[in-house]
């Protein structure tokens, strides 16, 4: 617990292992290969209330965006055919990501002092859109970026490396530094919602390189709150130094973060 609370308020950035999730991950692992082997087809890309479907923007990759969670918003006309296990392998990937993140919320609330069931009510009928990302290599890779520098508008972000090609960086006291994942972890990163803990834990910026000979895949499920709930500094937090920032809608708070 102690190692967790550090990491969280010191990081940032973690990577989980004994989670339980090994022998779904190398399922999905294998789909999204598949998945980006596959013919460039006209799949469908939209805007609506945030990125669904398969495209790029303008960073050196390519992205496959579908809402996992809750079940009734998501869209099956943005899910592949192709491979013919992906769907069921999506959602049982979905369902597993979303047990140990609710695992985490629970370890998380204790370490702040907060309700754990308290914050893991926070995340009812949360949102999960989970992405998988395809770097193609580039002989001028110092040139491109794979995924421009960010921090993520959500709650927990879980991520798997899915091939060896590493990639990922965290920006740590104005220095870029990589990450070099262990093998069958997964990469855990605090987002900008989950500073609902009055800042405690912060969201962190990084980013994705490219690599000059070697495609990189990667799997990233995001968890947040549902569009109608609002986010601010839990009360249990406050007390002391007052909150940190304002309490807004999830939905404002996502059309601010894609707008920028």
């Amino acid at each position: 617990m102690a190692k967790l609370h550090r990491a969280c308020k010191e990081w940032g950035f973690f990577q989980l292992i004994n989670h339980g999730a090994t022998t779904v991950i190398e399922k999905m692992k294998l789909v999204t290969e598949d998945f980006f082997k596959l013919p460039l087809q006209p799949w469908i890309w939209s805007y609506i209330c945030g990125i669904r479907g398969y495209g790029q923007k303008l960073d050196w990759g390519d992205m496959l965006f579908l809402r996992a969670l809750p079940v009734s918003q998501r869209n099956m006309r943005f899910s592949p055919t192709t491979p013919i296990s992906f769907k069921a392998t999506m959602d049982e990937y979905s369902l597993q990501m979303h047990k140990v993140c609710i695992t985490l919320f629970k370890l998380m609330g204790a370490n702040l002092g907060v309700d754990p069931d308290k914050l893991c009510s926070i995340y009812q009928d949360g949102i999960q859109g989970i992405r998988m990302n395809y770097y193609p290599p580039c002989q001028q890779a110092d040139k491109v970026i794979g995924l421009t520098p960010h921090s993520d508008a959500t709650r927990l972000t879980l991520l798997v490396q899915v091939n060896d090609v590493q990639g990922l960086q965290i920006k740590k006291s104005d220095t870029w530094v990589p990450i070099k994942p262990i093998p069958g972890a997964i990469i855990i990163n605090i987002g900008d919602i989950m500073e609902m803990s009055n800042e405690e834990y912060s969201s962190i910026e990084h980013r994705a390189i490219v690599d000059f000979h070697k495609e990189r895949l990667s799997i990233a499920a995001f968890h947040g709150t549902n569009f109608t709930a609002k986010v601010g500094p839990l009360a249990d937090l406050v007390k002391e130094i007052g909150p940190q920032y304002k309490t807004t809608e999830t939905e404002s708070l996502l059309r601010l973060y894609l707008s920028s």
